[in-house]
């Protein structure tokens, strides 16, 4: 399972358009799906089923403590490094530190209903492309670094379980378990 915010249609589109006469240009890379294309503020490796309402009421009070705030998919960058390259993505860009407080917030959420979440330090971005073996990638963040997208309101996050292998092409595939307004939440 996973917390994310995910982009409105309209942003999703326009990153897109963008990649779509990119990506023949990187064959060697597995590119990610549009409809798959999410921030993830928080990820979760096993979640038991005795803590997903404990879990849902923590993230929702985690949600309200925090406002909207815009944000922007802006340039690119690869993990671990450009030299050595398994993953692209699109970076975000925003003002203030309410991304940072809703991360850290759905974190202590899920470890609090005892769904621990796994990774290292949080780094906002949206997963392009991953490569099978590490590749030299500094031609594709200059062209990630062409790249600037719309200006959007996080105004909520999702629940996410993440069902591996059974999307197209043996991809995961996502489905929605709940979403939870951000506190302050005005319509836009």
């Amino acid at each position: 399972m996973f917390v994310a915010l995910v982009p409105p249609p309209a942003v999703l589109e326009h990153l897109e358009e963008f990649l779509a006469v990119r990506r023949e240009a990187g064959p060697e890379l597995r590119w990610t799906l549009p409809e798959q294309w999410h921030l993830t503020l928080a990820f979760m490796p096993s979640v038991a089923d005795r803590h997903l309402d404990d879990l849902s009421d923590r993230m929702g009070r985690a949600a309200a403590r925090r406002t909207a705030f815009p944000l922007a998919l802006a340039g690119g960058g690869a993990f671990p490094d450009p030299a050595r390259a398994k993953v692209l993505f699109a970076r975000v860009e925003t003002e203030g530190e309410e991304l940072e407080r809703l991360a850290t917030g759905v974190r202590a959420a899920a470890a609090k209903a005892g769904a621990g979440p796994d990774g290292g330090p949080f780094h906002p971005h949206v997963t392009l492309a991953r490569s099978g073996r590490p590749l030299e990638a500094t031609r594709w963040l200059r062209v990630l670094d062409a790249y600037r997208g719309k200006t959007w309101w996080a105004q909520e996050a999702a629940l996410v379980v993440s069902h591996l292998g059974e999307g197209p092409r043996r991809r995961p595939r996502h489905e929605l378990v709940e979403t939870f307004r951000l506190g302050g939440h005005e319509a836009r």
